[in-house]
């Protein structure tokens, strides 16, 4: 079983649209950042979770050939706009794909991307199929049942979701508190995947600082730092952090 950060970018990712890298040096190729989503990879099941607005690129890079469910953390652009590209998946089956969504995310989907969702012709059927976000969804790996567990938490105006793999994995992308009540399901994880914008405070997003700090009260094995900025260097931040703290890069995969 493995996860595979597809994007790590911020919202308008590395370098931006104009061409700006910020502090990040161009000649390392762990600078270039997609918008931020995710693959877990079993025996069984390609579960992704957002559509990164890059998301064709992401999937082929990694060869991706088949998604079989979708998770969305939140109703943002940079976790929602590429949706249009698991057309070509249910093309290959014939099938909906079931996404699974909280309340205002279905409803932001739902009203940005009807023909998704409902029939126009036969040449334009709907392609996906929208379900309520559970609290736990459950898949298989070899034979063995995987529980992913969906926790909420504060994303500046709006909540968003993280997803928790087997108790071993924690990818919370988009953060600016964790609600107490919840932390017992983030204490000693094998990784946290966390969110770190950059240095300074954000009202939506952790900073170094917060994300350092979470990390330290949760005691994972290892963590890695997403939705990473311009303003983050990758060789410069790797060096400001504790050795079981890394900062992700596209691509990067973890064997669970």
């Amino acid at each position: 079983m493995k996860f595979i950060i597809l994007g790590c970018g911020s919202s308008m990712g590395v370098p931006r649209p104009d061409g700006f890298f910020g502090n990040c040096d161009p000649k390392n190729k762990k600078n270039y950042r997609t918008r931020c989503s995710a693959l877990l990879k079993t025996s069984e099941e390609n579960i992704l979770i957002d559509t990164s607005p890059d998301l064709r690129q992401q999937l082929l890079k990694q060869k991706i050939k088949k998604i079989n469910k979708v998770l969305f953390s939140h109703l943002h652009a940079d976790q929602t706009h590429g949706i249009n590209d698991l057309r070509s998946f249910y093309i290959n089956t014939k099938k909906q794909i079931n996404v699974y969504a909280d309340n205002h995310t279905s409803k932001y989907l739902k009203n940005s991307f009807s023909y998704i969702f409902k029939s126009y012709s036969k040449e334009y059927p709907s392609t996906l199929k929208l379900n309520k976000l559970p609290k736990k969804i459950y898949t298989k790996n070899n034979n063995k049942r995987i529980n992913i567990k969906s926790v909420i938490v504060k994303h500046g105006k709006v909540k968003s979701n993280c997803f928790i793999v087997d108790k071993k994995l924690a990818y919370i992308s988009d953060v600016s508190k964790i609600f107490e009540k919840d932390f017992k399901y983030f204490k000693k994880l094998e990784y946290l995947i966390i969110d770190c914008l950059w240095y300074n405070f954000h009202p939506s997003h952790f900073n170094l600082e917060t994300s350092l700090a979470v990390i330290k009260q949760f005691k994972p094995h290892k963590s890695f730092l997403t939705n990473l900025s311009p303003v983050l260097d990758y060789k410069i931040l790797k060096k400001m952090l504790p050795k079981n703290v890394i900062p992700a890069h596209d691509g990067l995969t973890i064997n669970l």
